[in-house]
């Protein structure tokens, strides 16, 4: 085992010296010294100033608890074992995940499944497999080790999701009747999942190296990695108590064994099954076009849809909540029933957009051949309407944009400077010292990544047509760029991501209005870059890299920093996941846009009615066809949301100003970045996203903050998705689905939710048939 002094020496010898002791009222700590440990130059909630003396650990109780303070260099990682097993699930997890992105309700298999399988799988290799070498290389190195583990994991996560690009691809032929070659659609998926590497070098020293950037998300797989290769136990010195093992055991063989079989435990608007016909009572208490009053649900799924609510800290909860409730409660019913923007002709909430008659708006009626806005189509069928969670959310995002650079030049501003003008090896923290032994990624091979990816963006653009110019391509890079350091330093703080969507969205629509696919593929680059950055950024803290790809990767880098793994490896193993798991998705969604009948239709038979791709088709139209002009600009309907701009833009003077005279006051712990981008997922997400979690988050990081936060959220994700696939496979895919669906399926516990207003979206002012509302020119 390395030796951590010999690694990097500790901080400053007074400070070593010079302990904090939490007894001594009389002694304070030193902001300075504060900031050295935690290379934090602003008040961080997350930090334990009880142990700040801690040199040799964490000075976050959270990462403490989750993650070792010690490496083995010699431990083997880069096996022809962990290859084999990660690029297995690079193959299936991916394809898995997008057949069910179509589908409604989905299934979504994390790479939390994958961790726990590939455990059995790598000690039966272990076991098993004979140690003969192939080109000098053993195909069984011995013991199935934990740095083995991290690699197959990310291998299996760099690439779970859908890619962002396929929507694209999707919204194409089922909006505009455009199909285009395998060549067009690879282009562009592996340039927008991989462009956001080349950020990496820029973005290691704000992302990465500071302690301060915990990355709370990343502490669940850290635990279940220690969980799962070593046993430790719950007490305290002579306190006792089971092991983290079994109490992972245990949790998880509950969550596979929920009852799945009563649907309106998940759906459990209670309020409603009281007064199923009366409408008011269903926008109020309803969880499907409702505002989700009744508050309660037992469906774990539902409760971490927006995210696990016992890894983020209850501070940020509390921002998001406190955003839902002043936005969503008290905003959105006001502006619904004083019918504001004609939205009381509308279901409160919805995730289409609608027709003068309440219809879904047929954006065919509207365009010529060449996918172009025709204005006289345009002004013979109907404006745009959205619901007022709808609208509400888009002036959110509108607010969310300005409040990010506002809050991150009056808090984070010293801190930028600072961490650029620091060399790696200044960084105090444990983990960056350990790591600091391991060969870093040369910024060439960014280089080299950026340069590739960039020319296959220019050539899906330029060769196909898309009619977006490359100076506009370029502008959403720019946008990406500009955004990762004060957006990755929020969700590494807070486990709270902003979206740059809406706002690259806005920004294309005025520059290029009438060209819906060029709006799709600019928001993309502009949006997806960061968002993958981020992501490969936090798997390498998770492994122990500090060079982040962009923002998406931060969370990939994250990984790779606590759990100490090679740089080098962690780049390869993520390029290569990525290419390997777009080209597999890609030829799913082929193969199912060929095969499966009706697809993305609303009726189709089997549930695949597309729901991510109504709202990217949705957001098409409203930003690429009929364009922001015609919606926002002044003396549009949707004028006043533009305000939120200015809103956004002063709120985080209201926190700052305040602690600046008061440090000390419940001030402090506001983030309106948080605030007002916390409920970002409304639409689709509904109110039973975001008040259970709220609930279960003041329970685990409030009441009891330090008891197995982490491992309890790995077993109750890693059972939900264990018991979904199960349930899946035996019950809802064989026989076309109709296993059960004359007795199960048929009784009250399956039904009653499905019988009320909220579920028929019934509107508050329901307009005679034929009877158009809104405005008589547009």
């Amino acid at each position: 085992m390395t030796s951590i002094e010999s690694v990097h020496p500790p901080f400053s010898e007074p400070f070593r010296d010079e302990k904090y002791d939490p007894e001594n009222k009389t002694q304070s700590l030193d902001e300075n010294r504060i900031a050295e440990v935690a290379a934090a130059f602003f008040d961080d909630l997350n930090l334990d100033k009880n142990h700040i003396q801690l040199e040799d650990d964490s000075p976050y109780p959270e990462v403490r608890s989750a993650v070792a303070n010690t490496d083995d260099p010699e431990m083997p990682v880069n096996t022809i074992r962990a290859w084999i097993i990660g690029f297995l699930w690079a193959i299936l997890i991916p394809g898995l995940n997008q057949f069910f992105f179509f589908r409604f309700p989905s299934v979504t298999i994390g790479n939390l499944v994958a961790q726990l399988l590939s455990f059995p799988l790598g000690r039966a290799w272990a076991r098993v497999v004979p140690d003969w070498k192939i080109f000098g290389v053993s195909l069984n190195p011995g013991p199935f080790s934990v740095k083995e583990h991290v690699l197959i994991t990310v291998m299996a996560g760099v690439g779970a999701g859908s890619a962002y690009a396929t929507d694209i691809i999707a919204v194409q032929r089922v909006f505009y009747d455009q199909i285009y070659n395998f060549s067009y659609q690879w282009f562009v998926v592996m340039s927008t999942q991989m462009i956001g590497f080349s950020i990496g070098g820029i973005a290691r020293r704000f992302l990465v190296a500071p302690p301060s950037m915990i990355w709370p998300a990343n502490l669940v797989f850290c635990a279940l990695f220690n969980t799962l290769h070593s046993q430790e136990y719950a007490g305290i010195g002579t306190r006792g108590g089971i092991s983290r093992e079994r109490f992972f055991t245990y949790v998880f063989i509950g969550g596979v064994l929920w009852c799945f079989l009563f649907q309106a435990l998940s759906v459990f608007s209670w309020v409603c099954w009281i007064a199923p016909n009366n409408a008011t009572v269903n926008q109020l208490f309803g969880y499907q076009s409702g505002l989700g009053m009744s508050i309660l649900t037992f469906d774990w799924a539902q409760i971490t849809y927006t995210g696990s609510p016992l890894v983020t800290p209850w501070w940020a909860e509390a921002n998001v909540m406190l955003g839902f409730v002043v936005f969503f409660w008290m905003i959105a019913p006001a502006w619904y029933y004083t019918n504001t923007m004609f939205q009381a002709h509308l279901p409160m909430l919805s995730d289409i957009s609608f027709d003068n008659m309440g219809n879904k708006y047929n954006v065919t009626a509207i365009i010529n051949d060449d996918l172009t806005l025709s204005i006289e189509k345009y002004e013979a069928y109907s404006p745009l309407f959205l619901s007022s969670t709808f609208a509400l959310s888009y002036g959110l995002s509108f607010a969310s944009i300005t409040a990010t650079l506002v809050h991150a030049i009056l808090y984070f501003r010293k801190q930028i400077w600072v961490q650029a003008r620091r060399s790696l090896s200044e960084q105090p923290d444990i983990h960056a010292r350990l790591m600091s032994r391991y060969k870093q990624v040369p910024d060439w091979w960014y280089a080299v990544v950026f340069l590739s990816m960039f020319v296959l963006g220019i050539i899906s653009i330029e060769v196909w047509p898309t009619k977006l110019p490359v100076w506009a391509f370029c502008l959403a890079l720019s946008i990406s760029f500009v955004y990762i350091i004060p957006i990755g330093m929020i969700q590494a703080i807070t486990n709270q991501q902003i979206g740059l969507n809406v706002i690259t969205e806005l920004i294309i629509g005025y520059a290029l209005p009438g060209r819906p696919i060029a709006m799709m593929m600019f928001k993309t680059w502009g949006y997806i870059t960061m968002t993958q950055a981020l992501q490969f950024t936090s798997d390498f803290k998770l492994g122990g890299q500090y060079n982040l790809y962009a923002c998406g990767m931060a969370l990939m880098i994250v990984s790779g920093h606590y759990m100490k793994l090679p740089p080098r490896t962690m780049f390869w193993c993520q390029v290569l996941a990525t290419i390997i798991a777009g080209t597999v998705q890609l030829g799913v969604q082929a193969w199912m846009f060929t095969n499966i009948d009706n697809i993305c239709s609303l009726d189709q038979k089997d549930g695949f009615i597309c729901p991510n791709t109504q709202v990217f088709g949705t957001a098409s139209i409203i930003w690429g066809v009929i364009g922001p002009a015609r919606q926002f600009s002044k003396g549009q309907l949707y004028y006043p949301l533009t305000f939120f701009f200015l809103g956004g833009t002063l709120a985080p003077f209201v926190p700052y100003l305040i602690t600046r005279k008061y440090p000390n006051s419940i001030f402090k712990y506001l983030n309106f970045p948080v605030i007002l981008n916390g409920t970002g997922l409304i639409p689709p997400a509904t109110a039973v996203n975001y008040v259970p979690w709220a609930i279960v988050g003041f329970i685990f990081q409030y009441v009891i903050r330090r008891h197995h936060f982490n491992v309890l959220s790995a077993a109750l994700d890693s059972g939900l998705a264990i018991g979904i696939i199960i349930v899946f496979f035996c019950l809802q895919f064989p026989k076309n689905g109709t296993i059960g669906a004359t007795n199960v399926a048929t009784w009250w516990g399956n039904t009653v939710f499905a019988n009320t207003a909220d579920a028929m979206k019934v509107p508050h002012i329901q307009n005679p048939l034929g009877v158009p509302f809104g405005p008589t020119k547009w």
